[in-house]
């Protein structure tokens, strides 16, 4: 009796199956398509008391703005956040992914999540990848030892730095910080020197653009603040309002109802 073949389970890792199929497209003329991407200036610094995170707010799929308004600043514990800069699907995976992580870990401890946790879960995952997953952060909280700043590339490699920039805007909003930044900065200072530098990035790069959200975290609290600065508002609204011309109808709007007939036979029931 000859042996039975079975579907054995594909094996884990990448496939490369499409490889000679997406080559042939692409020599043929037929472009891929395009990823959104945060085109992003975000920075953050260490100041007296904590931790300010910035970023701006334009989301870019190629030359198109396509939200002049998404979130680069991500939540990750209740003391810890993170701006993320590349592909936006990546950042906000990872970023959840490695959020959900701390939570189980402080349910598991039951102590407060540490900085240096969310770096080394963050850096693990993305060198596992080895670049293939686009996010470029950059972590900033206050633990137990004190505010921490860090950077995290592609790749996984990392910095700890009192002041850091990333993004394709980074080059501008480190101009601001190297010229201005000093130690022991009060809270005000921050905000302020955070807001330049993101301005700085968004007027003097076209992938950065729309508003400014900064983030201060100190011991204990957390202040989020959502548009902190509109440096490019609409000039012009047309007083009389747009209007649009009426679509034309493809399909008719009558609507012709479906009757069932039903036809009952009447009989015994069935016995078993």
């Amino acid at each position: 009796m000859s042996a039975a073949k079975y579907d054995v389970p594909p094996k884990g890792g990448f496939s490369f199956d499409l490889c000679r199929r997406n080559d042939m497209l692409l020599k043929n003329g037929v472009q891929p398509p395009s990823f959104r991407k945060t085109g992003t200036t975000i920075v953050g610094l260490i100041f007296q008391d904590g931790v300010i995170l910035g970023a701006d707010t334009r989301a870019t799929e190629g030359p198109i703005v396509c939200d002049k308004n998404c979130e680069k600043i991500h939540y990750m514990a209740p003391n810890i956040y993170c701006c993320g800069a590349g592909t936006a699907a990546d950042t906000e995976a990872v970023t959840d992914m490695v959020s959900s992580q701390l939570k189980l870990h402080r349910y598991h401890t039951g102590r407060e999540s540490r900085v240096v946790t969310a770096l080394t879960l963050l850096k693990s995952h993305l060198f596992s990848y080895q670049g293939y997953v686009q996010a470029a952060l950059v972590l900033g909280g206050v633990d137990v030892t004190g505010p921490h700043l860090h950077t995290i590339y592609p790749h996984g490699s990392t910095d700890t730095l009192p002041f850091a920039t990333m993004g394709s805007g980074s080059l501008a909003a480190m101009a601001v910080f190297e010229s201005k930044y000093r130690e022991g900065l009060t809270r005000q200072e921050g905000v302020d020197m955070v807001a330049e530098a993101i301005c700085s990035g968004i007027f003097n790069d076209l992938g950065s653009g729309s508003n400014v959200d900064i983030c201060v975290i100190t011991k204990g609290n957390v202040e989020y603040l959502r548009n902190h600065k509109l440096p490019n508002p609409r000039t012009y609204v047309c007083e009389k309002g747009y209007s649009f011309p009426k679509p034309i109808e493809v399909l008719l709007t009558k609507v012709v109802p479906l009757r069932e007939k039903v036809k009952v036979i009447e009989g015994d029931a069935m016995e078993e």
